[in-house]
């Protein structure tokens, strides 16, 4: 008999970049025999830092998937990256999983990116646990970690553990429901006696574990109160319960790096994580009857699973990482793709193991795995049984907030740029490429600098193509303030027929782009030639007389001129009007224009002040703010030319928290002084 939803449990591990994450996998992949020898993140040996853009940065990239088994259940773990240019990645994998380790480390604070994470999970409904990392480094602190984690989730926060330290290194822990203590050693956990000096802060933690789990559940209240305690089993159940239902975030302690606490962790993960079949929030629309339905997680029911990323690996190709929600998934099984209406014949179906792929005859409800070769099928994709039509809800992604402009080293790649970004949109869903109509660069959008960077990167890696990232160019806009007439006169000879064209304009602002006018009386400028001055006038606007931007909100006038019987022409007067517009938008008081966007900063109210004062600084002006709960929404008036770098600049005065939105609103005049500026660069 195969392995059931019962006996699988789907595990993200997730937390800031640098707080030991996939150390943590690593040596639970080697506690339960996975691997031989535990690798390290510098030297680049550990399973799920396997891309070459990881091992360069030491940082985890991708989402990475490896499965263990322990005290019979089948662990599928998903390494999430903590940097904040990742975020997409962290939002696909937590719609895979089915509860969450949050990994920090012991410095006496909250650490900066826990609140988003902590925050996020509770927004899913996925179960919590904490892990607390780097006991073993000098004047680690547990319990000022411990206090700033209860000062922020008051009432969640439930230590299960009791660190036993010694010469301010964790030696052992005391699980305070089983009123055991442990010791490490180099075969794993060793029972010792409970340390007399610790029993009293022991008696305290299990009587308030019994409290919690007692206000979990209204049956072991009553329980409670009657008998005046809980059970050890009890307790389990309780804790259990609120660990389920957010109400309860355990808190664990060790040291990844020196395998001292995995152990322990995995054995909590067994008996507090939800198992795949206890999940809560699998919804999905049943699209013929168009209802909302819950999916159960049962082995024999018609096929439902979705893809929730695409990578693509060089031996096996195009590989769609999947989560079964109930029934199986088999080789050769012919499917329905819901959310593209056709239907698709599986490959091979894989187990991962980092950068490894295991084939397997099949994956069965609540199980996680890889299939191949799918021609149509991609990330957001529900694959369903043929006969059903049921479709989850896409997983969201964030929105691009930092753009560079991107060219190609070598001229005339410049459109195997565009096409090779557009391919890698297949994997990441966070970053977008645009030609901008104004300036004319290829913008690359995505979460922040390194992800930019990264992308870049991977086209050289993968297409060959070298790239170099600028900052894109302002959109600036060229107008006047006033009216002036200008004269344009066109005349050249040359044996022959010669050119001749000559034309009275005037100028004058307008809040239109462009207005053309005609006022000639007396047959000055025969008719005929009137379009071929406005043609020329037009052609005109794309390159101001300031710094080269294009020219907007001008009224042109044609009241006068003259022209020659034989030798004018439509070119003729084209080349008239063009000389009109030059002079004559310079005797109009030309001035630059920005463009100016509206910004929605939506921040914690503690990073308010900061957040406002720094969007002063840049020029803007605040419309209004909103507050719900404890968040603020902060709408303001910003010149684009200022929020440059604003992704970066928010993560750093909010610790991660702060999310932001710009949207076009108008242009507006620079200021004299900026205007030099840019006039000048524009000369340069």
């Amino acid at each position: 008999m195969g392995i059931t939803a019962k006996e699988i449990k789907n595990i993200a591990v997730i937390g800031h970049s640098g707080e030991g994450k996939t150390t943590l996998c690593e040596a639970m992949l080697f506690n339960a025999g996975v691997i031989d020898r535990m690798g390290k993140v510098a030297d680049g040996t550990t399973v799920m830092d396997y891309d070459e853009a990881e091992k360069a940065r030491n940082i985890s990239v991708y989402t990475s998937v490896a499965h263990l088994n322990w005290k019979g259940m089948k662990i599928n773990l998903l390494d999430l990256p903590g940097f904040y240019d990742f975020e997409g990645e962290r939002h696909e994998g937590l719609a895979a999983c089915g509860g969450a380790v949050l990994v920090i480390g012991a410095n006496g604070v909250l650490p900066i990116g826990a609140e988003s994470v902590v925050n996020y999970c509770l927004k899913l409904g996925k179960p919590l646990i904490i892990f607390i990392n780097g006991m073993d480094k000098p004047n680690a602190d547990y319990a000022g970690t411990v206090a700033a984690l209860k000062e922020k989730y008051a009432g969640k926060i439930a230590p299960i553990q009791i660190p036993i330290m010694q010469d301010g290194k964790m030696t052992g822990y005391i699980n305070a429901i089983q009123e055991r203590a442990y010791e490490f050693s180099t075969s794993g956990p060793k029972e010792i006696p409970v340390p007399d000096e610790l029993k009293e802060q022991m008696d305290q933690m299990e009587d308030r574990i019994v409290e919690t789990a007692a206000e979990n559940d209204d049956i072991l209240l009553d329980k409670y109160f009657e008998q005046g305690g809980l059970t050890k089993a009890d307790a389990v159940h309780g804790i259990r319960k609120g660990i389920a239902t957010g109400n309860v975030i355990p808190i664990m302690a060790g040291s990844a790096a020196n395998n001292r606490g995995v152990i322990n962790l995995l054995d909590e993960i067994v008996t507090y994580m939800p198992t795949a079949n206890e999940r809560r929030n699998a919804y999905a629309t049943d699209v013929a009857a168009d209802e909302l339905i819950h999916i159960d997680c049962e082995e024999n029911g018609p096929l439902v699973a979705q893809v929730f990323k695409t990578v693509y690996d060089s031996y096996t190709g195009k590989l769609n990482y999947i989560k079964i929600f109930r029934g199986k998934l088999k080789t050769g099984d012919v499917v329905f793709n819901a959310s593209t209406g056709k239907e698709e014949r599986i490959g091979q179906v894989f187990t991962l193991a980092g950068k490894k792929c295991e084939q397997v005859a099949e994956l069965t409800a609540g199980d996680i795995g890889a299939i191949n070769k799918l021609t149509a099928t991609d990330t957001n994709h529900t694959l369903c049984a043929v006969g059903t039509n049921i479709l989850f809800d896409p997983v969201r992604f964030p929105r691009p907030c930092l753009s560079m402009a991107i060219f190609a080293a070598t001229k005339g790649e410049e459109d195997k740029v565009f096409a090779g970004l557009n391919k890698m949109r297949e994997e990441d869903y966070t970053f977008s490429v645009t030609k901008n109509a104004d300036t004319g660069e290829l913008i690359l959008s995505g979460q922040g600098e390194t992800h930019i960077e990264l992308l870049a990167a991977k086209l050289k890696s993968r297409f060959g193509i070298a790239t170099v990232l600028k900052e894109p160019r302002i959109p600036y806009r060229e107008t006047i303030r006033k009216v002036a007439t200008a004269e344009g006169k066109h005349k050249k000879q040359s044996g022959g027929h010669g050119q001749y064209g000559h034309c009275k304009v005037r100028f004058e602002p307008c809040e239109s782009d462009f207005e053309f006018g005609d006022e000639v009386v007396g047959g000055a400028v025969p008719k005929q030639y009137i379009p071929a001055v406005e043609k020329g006038l037009r052609e005109c606007l794309s390159r101001g007389v300031l710094a080269g931007y294009p020219v907007t909100g001008v009224r042109a006038v044609l009241f006068d001129g003259s022209y020659h019987d034989v030798d004018s022409s439509e070119m003729a007067f084209k080349a008239a009007a063009a000389l009109a517009f030059r002079e004559g938008i310079k005797e109009a008081s030309p001035v630059l224009l920005e463009p100016v966007v509206k910004l929605k900063a939506a921040v914690a109210g503690e990073y308010l002040g900061a957040v406002m004062g720094d969007i002063s600084k840049r020029r803007g002006r605040i419309m209004e703010s909103v507050t719900d709960g404890d968040i603020t929404t902060v709408v303001a008036e910003v010149p684009l030319s200022e929020t440059a770098k604003y992704a970066t600049d928010l993560r750093s005065m909010t610790r991660g928290q702060g999310r932001f939105s710009t949207e076009f609103i108008r242009y507006e005049e620079l200021p004299p002084a900026l205007a030099e500026k840019v006039i000048a660069a524009s000369k340069e």
